[in-house]
């Protein structure tokens, strides 16, 4: 699809889809069969229990003793009956939607039995029958054996999870209408989830446990996708989603006593209209071509390539530019050495037959003032900026003192006056400088206050392992990518959507390949929403946490991954077609199917574009500006990976957000990119000055950086993972026999202790005492020479 006719894509970025779309997305097509036969072992049970009655008649006390009578069923030992009952809670949990009447009625209910499975005690039972899957040594050794894993081989465990998804899921989402009782019961099941009584970790560490367990090949049977959808959102309710940490960070910023923030970037990022994408020369000459079908062979145009719309937010005209000539905006170094970079400019007159230059309409929007962001500025910008100026007028510095300005010239006087008003400390600063000084006087200063947040437990739980959980997420995102050969080693991600029987027939087959394409979309929304969420909660809560992640995160190669995943169509990837909703749940339980055929699935839903990829493209985005911030280091390898025609490329999507982190991923690395590429792409580097926020004396565009000196990236990184480890086995690495430790140095006392000897030793003593005291001669002489 071409960028020219790409429209304004109507998205609103947040922290999760619609609630109906989210419980849609943790059921496979392959496993629709089950829900029947779920509400079979329910309703056998339940019409022995109450014959001739519905669930939505029972009076609250009833449906309560009917839930504990299920809750004793799963006491049993025989496996088959144990299944059923968690079949017949999964149907209570999916909303008892053989007594509803539309999808309203059944996500109702689903949440009010969620509520009530909550209160009766059902997860902790589940998270017990779970561990003891996880545990199965019987099903790994059978899946291990088997050529091709398929659904039957992870039942129990997917009857499990879904329980406990559906009651996360249903439990963590507010409404205006919910009453007080539930208000509570959310906060409770917070709070059980972040701090953890019975097991001595979060709940979240085990999902992760079996992230790595499954990765490392010894169950291939987990059901993968249900693993990384609970995770995600255990993590979304247990350490809040965007807004809720953008109000935390209000709170933190008060706490230190530093200036509000300047805006709300959630609100000015909304409020972003989506600038017109570059146009690519290739594409450019396709619709002339299209445009001019009668024209005569071998009469060929001399006139070149007519002008593209200018890529800028207002689409503003400027009536003194000519509509012909100039240099189309493109780079000449494509990735894959496709169609897709510059035709050469010498050629061009004479390749291509080129119509009258004629533009597109264009939208006159009144112009709004100033930019969207208020421009920052570092104390590091500062002292730079004296540094150059004193060593120009003076011939000397002053290291950091920033508050002389002797000797300067009256216009240095001003430009200070101006930085210092835009200054901006960030939460990161101020931990960065407690760090240092802790680090330099932990006598003094004594032990350092943790606040015992869910983040920071869920932290030190992760921490000894953290390296594995992330090259495990990536292994699994790299399976889940598009853009993935099939390999003989890489991981079987799709042993829950196969069916034990494959399709015999084409219909059946494009169900079924629809099925795992959004088996796999799914699989990468979930990551990459819980890799952004873990990356930004930790950031907030300490530098170094962050800074550990993002740096196990880059060793397991996440920058090359990401760009990967976006050389690819991106523009057919955010509009894939890979739902058929007459299926989704919750409108394939109360609705008939209509039949299906092979081209009401190519025609697909009439959605004009797929959320969860969108969501997905643009968590990816701000994962890698997240790495790449202020790193010069992995700034040099976007550079060397040529991610900015990739980058260019993924501006063809007109939604503000995603061209927004876009932009900033070009920003930092433009001074490296040449005078060349800077050149023909004007267009671009306007966005960046219309779209990115503003840093005063950040010599982004020219080349001219203090910091951008190669040499200093190994030591970046060398220093930065020495901080890194300093701060960890400082505040985590808890040593009994620490040098400062007191020590008892009075010969009485010490010879008073009474020691624990073990059982043994009492058997041994007269033995050991031959042996090593007896037996062995005594050189009282040596006490006499100094060593």
């Amino acid at each position: 699809q071409g960028s020219v006719d790409c429209p304004n894509l109507e998205f609103e970025y947040g922290d999760a889809d619609g609630h109906g779309a989210e419980l849609a997305e943790l059921y496979s097509y392959t496993e629709e069969p089950e829900l029947s036969h779920n509400r079979r072992c329910f309703e056998e049970d339940f019409h022995a229990q109450a014959p001739g009655r519905r669930w939505l008649e029972l009076a609250r006390a009833q449906q309560k003793a009917h839930v504990m009578h299920l809750l004793d069923g799963l006491e049993v030992v025989n496996r088959d009956k144990r299944l059923r009952v968690a079949r017949a809670i999964l149907y209570l949990a999916q909303g008892v939607f053989g007594d509803c009447d539309n999808e309203g009625d059944v996500l109702h209910w689903s949440r009010h039995n969620s509520f009530l499975l909550y209160q009766l005690g059902t997860f902790s039972a589940f998270l017990e029958l779970l561990n003891m899957e996880i545990e199965n040594s019987q099903a790994c050794s059978s899946a291990l054996r088997k050529p091709a894993i398929s659904l039957a081989d992870s039942t129990e465990l997917r009857v499990l999870l879904s329980v406990m998804y559906l009651m996360v899921e249903n439990i963590r989402v507010e409404q205006e209408t919910d009453p007080p009782e539930w208000k509570s019961c959310r906060e409770t099941f917070r709070m059980e989830l972040s701090f953890p009584v019975h097991s001595e970790e979060p709940f979240a560490l085990l999902l992760f446990t079996m992230v790595t367990k499954f990765c490392s090949g010894h169950a291939p049977h987990f059901p993968m996708k249900k693993v990384l959808l609970l995770l995600w959102k255990v993590l979304l309710f247990t350490l809040g989603g965007f807004e809720a940490l953008q109000a935390m960070k209000v709170r933190r910023r008060e706490e230190l006593g530093l200036p509000p923030l300047p805006e709300d970037s959630i609100q000015v990022v909304r409020g972003m209209r989506a600038a017109s994408p570059p146009t690519y020369a290739i594409e450019l000459v396709e619709q002339q071509q299209q445009q001019q079908p009668q024209q005569k062979r071998g009469h060929r145009s001399r006139r070149p390539l007519m002008k593209q719309d200018s890529l800028d937010i207002y689409n503003e005209r400027d009536p003194f530019k000519s509509d012909e000539g100039g240099v189309d905006e493109e780079e000449n170094d494509d990735v894959e050495g496709g169609m897709e970079g510059e035709l050469d400019l010498m050629e061009r007159d004479t390749i291509i037959a080129a119509m009258p230059a004629q533009r597109l309409p264009i939208e006159r929007v009144s112009f709004p003032k100033g930019l969207p962001w208020a421009p920052k500025v570092r104390q590091k910008d500062i002292e730079h900026f004296l540094e150059a100026s004193r060593n120009k007028f003076i011939g000397f510095t002053l290291g950091q003192d920033t508050e002389t300005l002797i000797g300067l010239p009256r216009p240095i006087h001003e430009s200070v006056k101006t930085l210092k008003q835009h200054k901006y400390v960030s939460i990161s600063d101020v931990q960065i400088k407690n760090e240092e000084e802790l680090e330099k006087c932990p006598m003094s200063l004594g032990e350092e206050e943790v606040q015992e947040t869910p983040c920071e437990v869920l932290y030190r739980a992760m921490l000894y392992n953290l390296p594995q959980y992330m090259i495990a997420l990536l292994k699994i995102l790299l399976a889940a990518a598009p853009t993935s050969k099939a390999k003989t080693d890489s991981i079987n991600i799709l042993a829950d959507v196969l069916p034990e029987e494959m399709p015999i027939t084409v219909l059946q087959s494009m169900k079924l390949g629809m099925d795992v394409n959004r088996h796999k979309e799914i699989i990468v929304k979930s990551i990459s929403a819980l890799l952004l969420l873990l990356l930004k909660h930790l950031k907030l809560n300490h530098i170094y946490q962050f800074e550990y992640v993002s740096q196990h995160l880059v060793f397991a190669n996440c920058i090359p991954l990401i760009l990967k995943f976006f050389n690819q169509n991106i523009m057919s990837y955010i509009t894939a077609k890979n739902s058929i909703s007459v299926l989704d749940y919750p409108h394939c339980t109360v609705c008939d199917l209509p039949e299906l055929t092979a081209e009401s699935l190519e025609a697909g839903d009439n959605n004009q574009f797929c959320w969860r990829n969108l969501f997905s493209c643009i968590n990816l985005l701000r994962i890698l500006n997240k790495l790449t911030k202020w790193k010069h280091s992995r700034t040099m390898m976007l550079v060397v990976f040529k991610s900015a025609p990739i980058l260019k490329r993924a501006l063809k999507v007109k939604q503000a957000m995603m061209q927004l982190y876009v932009l900033k991923l070009l920003k930092i690395q433009t001074k490296y990119l040449g005078r060349q590429w800077r050149k023909s792409n004007m267009k671009t580097m306007s966005a960046i000055y219309q779209k990115v926020r503003h840093r005063m004396n950040d010599d982004w565009a020219y080349g001219n950086d203090i910091d951008a000196r190669p040499w200093d990236f190994q030591a970046e990184e060398c220093t930065l993972r020495a901080n890194i480890e300093a701060f960890n086995s400082r505040r985590y690495d808890k040593p009994q026999d620490s040098e400062f430790a007191p020590v008892d140095n009075c010969l009485q006392s010490v010879l008073g202790q009474r020691l624990e000897l073990p059982q043994d030793f009492h058997y041994s003593y007269e033995l050991w005492l031959e042996r090593e005291v007896f037996s062995q001669p005594i050189r009282w002489e040596e006490l006499l020479h100094c060593q």
